[in-house]
């Protein structure tokens, strides 16, 4: 626990005095040359998915040896920075206009290794859930459920997992969207039939290159949406600073493009991403005022863990008390306690 000030370490730009010959060639296709680390990105995930996919497809050579390193490594170590890649340039396009044909690349090319469906990722959440906010028309609200219980989020879950894209569909009827369903069906079944497909070759390369991220990526998101909308003011549940959190100083934040600012991202989804550490130094006022949950070394994932083991005393000690509002441990997980009952 941490009172009054605090001082961050995540990602900030440091513009470079000399680029080399590869990313002065980049620069005139990228729109900001605050995103050469989505290119580099690209580069390392297509070297690992695309030749063992060829491998484990050939004739004969699928081995386990290979594939489960391959998850390991995939799912492991990649699919955070990948998932928030992904997540920054469906908010902000990576290629000029003049190129828009390869800003495809990352959602239709890299997203199935994934586990990625193309077109969804896009289509739920920056079409969908930033204009809701969480709040009672957004598919993926997290308001009507006890946010600390392991049943209830995997009712969440379930109903995300196999009822999500109709509803997804239906809200854009809703919203007289007939393009935006016809593009999330189109990348959604794509998806389904390349897998269906592909089985017939080899089922086992199928179920490691793409089924087994698919399940696993979606499980992640819905835990990650959870964590970053669980605790939330009952009286103003439409407030950013009171319907999401923020995760600052975190390894996380490192890896994946300081995705623990999500407050901010709520309050200006264009904003970069490596400007969130300052606009959030800039306002740290208005998150005092507005008693915002802030937490300090941890990440969503692990305060998803944290809240469905009812592990208050260590979300307590990681949680931030900029104004130095709290007497103590006790009053901080009460009020944590009270931000993630269900509201009806």
């Amino acid at each position: 626990m941490n009172t009054l000030s605090i001082s961050l370490n995540d990602p900030v730009f440091v513009k470079k005095s000399n680029k080399n010959a590869f990313e002065r060639f980049m620069l005139r296709y990228i729109r900001d040359e605050r995103d050469m680390p989505f290119i580099y990105l690209c580069i390392k995930l297509t070297l690992l998915t695309i030749p063992v996919a060829i491998f484990l497809f050939l004739p004969g050579m699928f081995t386990w040896w290979v594939a489960a390193p391959y998850l390991v490594v995939l799912l492991g170590v990649f699919l955070g920075p990948f998932v928030l890649m992904l997540h920054n340039t469906s908010h902000r396009i990576l290629f000029k206009k003049d190129y828009n044909f390869m800003n495809n690349y990352i959602p239709w090319v890299l997203g199935p290794f994934f586990g990625e469906s193309p077109e969804t990722y896009f289509h739920h959440h920056v079409a969908m859930h930033h204009p809701e906010n969480n709040m009672e028309e957004d598919i993926s609200s997290t308001l009507s459920y006890q946010r600390d219980s392991i049943i209830d989020f995997f009712k969440y879950f379930g109903t995300f997992f196999f009822y999500g894209i109709v509803q997804l569909s239906m809200y854009f009827k809703k919203k007289q969207r007939p393009k935006f369903i016809k593009k999330t069906l189109m990348g959604e079944f794509s998806f389904f039939l390349l897998c269906i497909s592909l089985s017939f070759i080899s089922f086992k390369a199928t179920l490691v290159i793409f089924i087994i991220p698919f399940f696993f990526v979606r499980f992640a998101m819905m835990a990650g949406n959870w964590a970053q909308h669980a605790f939330i003011d009952a009286s103003d549940p439409e407030n950013c600073y009171k319907n999401s959190i923020t995760c600052i100083n975190s390894v996380y934040n490192k890896r994946c493009f300081n995705d623990g600012y999500h407050i901010g991202h709520h309050l200006y989804p264009a904003m970069h991403w490596t400007d969130m550490p300052h606009n959030f130094e800039k306002n740290i006022d208005k998150y005092v005022e507005e008693k915002a949950v802030i937490f300090e070394g941890i990440d969503y994932f692990f305060i998803w863990f944290l809240l469905v083991t009812h592990s208050y005393g260590y979300l307590a000690k990681r949680f931030v008390d900029l104004g130095g509002t709290f007497n103590g441990k006790e009053e901080i997980v009460a009020f944590l306690k009270e931000r993630t009952k269900k509201i009806s």
